[in-house]
């Protein structure tokens, strides 16, 4: 993946028009730990798996409360992910400061955007190696935004980043059109199962997973080790009934691709998956 002629410089140009430094920094998304965004019409569920370095070390936190009413999950490099999760933070401040009202989340998620594109346009910045879910309630609803490093955002119904996180998005991709009348317990139940197809095999416990909710009525918070391991316990059962309906109504083929493409990227990972 080195291109030592075009990727020495953010503002160099290849002559494929293509700028390998910002490409990289979308590199460092895919090798970081997976982050799962869902949402309803009420409510915003933001999930991640939580990596240690070492069996001695604690793992990173991967969920920010930027206001009451917006979160954020990140996957690539987490010390650029606090930075960004405090300019957010600061911003909602300001805007509550000026205008005794929360800051509207499409607006947050352009500011954002901004900031990251003056990275690829500089030459002694670089970009930030961060994808950031950006859940929030507003006056026009629930939103979920996926904020890349080259300055583009998208809203989702449901999106997942970071490593083996195609397996997680291909479960999202059966169930979606659901999400939208979905209550806060199966969207809960839907982001467990999906995190848990970002696992490969391991099983899915309070302690190697975060889960956070925003919605009508309720501020934005991460629910504790009890509340998730009770959740887990719970949808127990289910879980292990899913896995059987699934391949019998989408085809044996379809489990098998993601686990293969999946794989390969969990092999590549970087110091920064944490």
């Amino acid at each position: 993946m080195f291109r030592n002629q075009y990727d020495t410089d953010v503002t160099t140009w290849s002559p494929a028009g293509r700028l390998f430094q910002v490409e990289y920094a979308m590199e460092a998304v895919k090798q970081g730990s997976a982050a799962i965004g869902l949402r309803s019409k009420t409510h915003v569920i933001l999930a991640s798996v939580n990596k240690a370095n070492s069996e001695l070390s604690s793992h990173q936190k991967k969920i920010f409360k930027v206001d009451d009413h917006i979160g954020v999950a990140i996957a690539g490099l987490t010390a650029d992910g606090r930075v960004l999760s405090r300019y957010m933070r600061t911003e909602c401040i300001n805007y509550s400061y000026s205008y005794e009202s929360p800051l509207p989340v499409g607006r947050l998620v352009v500011q954002l955007a901004d900031k990251a594109q003056v990275c690829t346009q500089r030459s002694w910045k670089r970009p930030y190696g961060v994808g950031l879910l950006v859940g929030g309630l507003d006056e026009s609803g629930a939103h979920l935004y996926y904020n890349c490093p080259s300055g583009n955002y998208f809203e989702y119904q449901a999106f997942a980043i970071g490593s083996r996180s195609q397996a997680a998005k291909t479960y999202l991709e059966r169930k979606f059109e659901t999400f939208r009348d979905s209550s806060r317990e199966s969207l809960l139940k839907d982001a467990l199962f999906a995190l848990r197809e970002t696992l490969q095999g391991e099983k899915l416990t309070s302690s190697n997973c975060t889960v956070a909710v925003v919605g009508v009525g309720e501020a934005f918070h991460t629910l504790d080790k009890e509340t998730i391991q009770a959740l887990i316990n719970e949808f127990e059962i289910a879980g292990e009934d899913a896995p059987a309906e699934v391949p019998e109504e989408a085809g044996s083929d379809e489990p098998a691709a993601p686990e293969e493409g999946a794989a390969p990227a969990d092999e590549g990972a970087a110091p920064m998956d944490i």
